[in-house]
């Protein structure tokens, strides 16, 4: 340590001193500071740069950083401090300091390591690896976070599916199937595992006596195919093939993108399907829409035959035994025959049925979101432009199939789900993109919006919510039927 002087300074000279070595600050970290990392010594040339750009600021910044380190009448450090240092000499010190620091520690470490919970880590001055690491003088204070049960939180959304599945197994068991309960369960979502039974139950085509399942499946099963055999061949007469010709059109359009539909045999059993129940309800006959309505339903009876890793909507059919493509054939026949019953007065002449719900929807619109209501009527935007493919089609045409799905879930749920709450449904979907359609200040741009909107990221989650608050706008309106009348 000969480098050192031991000539006192006097405090006259301390105000001049910190302008004089401004360089000071980073030259004692490696000796007062265990806590802080050796000294980075830079070349001369460099060193005397930074002094005069830093000059002015350099204790402030360091006074700031270590305002602890400092006590007053240190003569000591103030003498260190004008000293020119070697790096030899510095490296030296600051050897001796961290290996007298790196023993102290270690013995510390070993007393304290159960209370503080902290590691050292193997230092590069230490020789034996006992001392402090990088990361632990640099800041001293630090803890290791506490634990959190990630196995528990992993583990919480398998479990409450398992326990739901459980339920729904329990009630479909029988020996008769409480409606109530099922519905219950079914309105937050159905396990896919049982949703082709659950669906078929609720909408009226399975009994709820387990005994009497398998025979009217088979009955119904077979009483299709026999319309099959008594009225396909006439799809070509005349009085029937403007019917069928809409029926060719209409199917490869549906969800173009899919690749099941654009499949021969698919497209084949949806032909067969349409036609049997366009003959059968010559009422309405067929309309475009109703193709929308079997999809899905076939895709939720196809995914009993499917394995869980494989996506229904790329499946190549053709792989299915004939009779296993029969068994979904007549299924998706007679459930949509159920579904198709309820809201039939939409597909009768000039449907009646979706002339109402338009109007309700208007009406309610107007009560919950008037700013929304006076910006379409402002710009001259009517309901039946928009929503009207929403009332034929169920919304099939602005979500994705996924989601389609789950909504009917709960439709099947529902009293009357497709023809009463899907009111309601459409009601908190419109209302859903209020800002969106505000910031629309034009006809086009309102209509553009509506007939393309961001929805092909939905999952289970935003159909929950829509659903939520269509449950509320029911639970207001519902009882109140005068609150959606016009008024004279």
């Amino acid at each position: 340590m000969s480098a050192f002087s031991n000539e006192p300074l006097k405090d006259g000279n301390k105000g001049g001193f910190w302008k004089k070595g401004s360089g000071f600050p980073g030259s004692i970290k490696p000796v007062y500071g265990a806590q802080h990392p050796p000294l980075q010594m830079m070349p001369r040339g460099k060193e005397d740069r930074s002094k005069s750009s830093n000059k002015k600021d350099a204790f402030q910044d360091f006074e700031n950083k270590t305002s602890d380190a400092w006590d007053d009448g240190d003569d000591d450090l103030l003498v260190m401090a004008n000293i020119q240092m070697s790096l030899r000499d510095v490296q030296s010190t600051a050897k001796a300091v961290m290996e007298n620091h790196s023993k102290q520690f270690s013995a510390q470490n070993q007393q304290n390591a159960i209370k503080d919970h902290v590691t050292a880590v193997p230092s590069a001055t230490s020789s034996h690896g006992a001392g402090p690491g990088v990361g632990v003088r640099l800041n001293s204070g630090w803890r290791p976070p506490k634990s959190t049960p990630i196995r528990y939180t992993k583990d919480v959304v398998p479990d409450r599916e398992a326990t739901k599945l459980e339920k729904f197994r329990s009630v479909l068991a029988g020996p008769n199937t409480d409606l109530d309960e099922l519905r219950k369960l079914s309105w937050s979502g159905i396990p896919k595992a049982v949703r082709a039974t659950a669906w078929k139950i609720l909408s009226g085509y399975l009994p709820a006596s387990v005994d009497r399942r398998e025979p009217t499946l088979q009955r119904k099963r077979h009483e299709y195919f026999s319309f099959i055999e008594q009225y396909y061949d006439t799809r070509h007469q005349e009085m029937h093939q403007d019917t069928f010709r809409q029926i060719l059109k209409d199917i490869p359009r549906m969800t173009s993108l899919a690749h099941l539909f654009q499949q021969q045999v698919v497209q084949e059993i949806f032909e067969r399907i349409l036609y049997i129940w366009a003959i059968r309800h010559p009422a309405s006959g067929y309309v475009q829409g109703i193709n929308d309505l079997v999809t899905p339903f076939f895709v939720v009876f196809l995914s009993e035959f499917i394995e869980n890793d494989v996506e229904s909507e790329n499946f190549e059919v053709s792989q299915l035994p004939k009779e296993t493509l029969n068994t979904i054939e007549a299924d998706s026949f007679w459930c949509t025959s159920k579904l198709l019953d309820g809201i039939q007065d939409n597909y009768t002449f000039a449907q009646p049925g979706i002339q109402m719900k338009v109007s309700a929807l208007q009406e309610l619109v107007k009560r919950i979101d008037v700013p929304l209501y006076k910006h379409l009527e402002e710009q001259c935007v009517e309901f039946l432009q928009f929503s009207f493919r929403w009332m034929n089609n169920l919304l099939m045409r602005e979500i994705p199939l996924r989601c389609t799905i789950r909504l009917w879930d709960t439709y099947q749920a529902e009293e009357n789900g497709f023809a009463d709450f899907h009111l309601y449904v459409c009601a908190a979907f419109l209302v859903r993109f209020t800002q969106d359609i505000l910031r629309e200040h034009d006809f086009q741009g309102i209509l553009m919006f509506l007939q393309n909107l961001p929805t092909h990221h939905w999952q289970n989650e935003e159909i929950g919510e829509l659903l939520a608050e269509a449950f509320k706008l029911k639970y207001m309106f519902a009882d109140a039927p005068n609150h959606l009348s016009k008024k004279k």
